[in-house]
């Protein structure tokens, strides 16, 4: 993987060179997983090497690449690569609109944090790596993305195939627990991941765990408001999501941040998600639903299970 090797060499030069050796060969392992969609998702990334690349900057809500593009061309392998869930992305005139307008959670979310500007930065459950470019843009000195879903990396490696001297972002086929306890981050992003887990206080503890002292958790998740009570554990499904596992009230929820051992918590950010930020479009392949197709058809304070409708907070803490 042609990124792993800038990675390397970018990883070696900073406090992350303790970590590098066992970072690349777990990631170089997850890549050798047998996978039938590979060899498609692989012949799209040589079709995409061979456009022309441009500059990489953020014009809200896109990442944008000013390219010279074959756009039937790049648009064709960019679809062998569906879904996209998170972006947009802008290619010359080719607009990648993503399930997801990450635009509006980043700017809920950046008023709120400290300057990235020269931080060792972890972007939890990345994706194709919307989040982490955005963070490299701000400054970081290195921002890596975490994904264990291959499909999400090769995006990733699409996007950057694209761009004339790609910012210092990466993405690793790699879970948080693959991730050694070593207190190298400055600023940890865990957005839209906590309610997968199982077990929130582990992944609450593996969180502090790599995160400097002084350093800043940014976590994102869905919440329910406090007259739902302390927390929902949905029975099956939530929002037609079969792994939802626990939806806190922000008290809830700051207690589980203090138990975990961080402190100066505070709550910037609840916002309602709505269809104009979660949408289905062309990017998202065959199964064309999302959210408005998740909520009661009667009444969209409530999903289609009858449960409160997603509501997500932003956290902001230190260890």
């Amino acid at each position: 993987m042609f990124m792993l090797n800038d990675f390397s060499k970018q990883c070696s030069k900073s406090k992350l060179s303790p970590l590098c050796e066992q970072l690349i060969t777990a990631s170089k392992q997850a890549f050798t997983v047998n996978n039938g969609n590979i060899p498609k998702w692989e012949d799209a990334i040589s079709s995409i090497k061979t456009q022309a690349m441009g500059a990489l900057n953020y014009a809200p809500p896109y990442l944008n690449i000013a390219a010279d593009i074959d756009k039937v061309k790049l648009e064709h392998s960019l679809k062998q690569l569906m879904p996209w869930r998170k972006g947009p992305y802008q290619i010359a005139d080719l607009q990648l609109d993503s399930e997801w307008r990450g635009d509006m959670k980043w700017n809920r979310a950046i008023p709120h944090i400290q300057s990235l500007k020269g931080k060792i930065v972890l972007d939890v459950g990345s994706g194709n790596g919307y989040f982490t470019y955005l963070m490299a843009l701000a400054g970081a000195k290195i921002a890596l993305g975490i994904e264990p879903f291959l499909l999400f990396n090769y995006q990733f490696q699409a996007i950057r195939a694209l761009i004339n001297s790609p910012p210092n972002a990466f993405v690793l086929p790699l879970k948080l627990d693959q991730i050694p306890h070593e207190a190298v981050f400055d600023t940890v992003f865990s957005m839209g991941v906590l309610y997968h887990q199982k077990d929130h206080n582990l992944h609450l503890q593996q969180l502090f765990s790599v995160m400097t002292k002084g350093g800043e958790l940014v976590l994102e998740t869905l919440i329910i408001d406090q007259q739902y009570g302390d927390q929902i554990i949905p029975e099956d499904r939530y929002a037609r999501m079969r792994n939802v596992w626990c939806l806190p009230s922000t008290n809830t929820l700051h207690t589980w941040l203090e138990q975990a051992g961080f402190s100066d918590i505070k709550l910037v950010d609840v916002t309602k998600t709505t269809p104009e930020e979660q949408r289905a479009t062309h990017w998202i392949g065959d199964n064309t639903q999302s959210l408005k197709d998740f909520l009661d058809p009667e009444d969209n304070n409530l999903t289609i299970e009858g449960l409160p409708a997603p509501k997500r907070a932003i956290f902001v803490c230190q260890k």
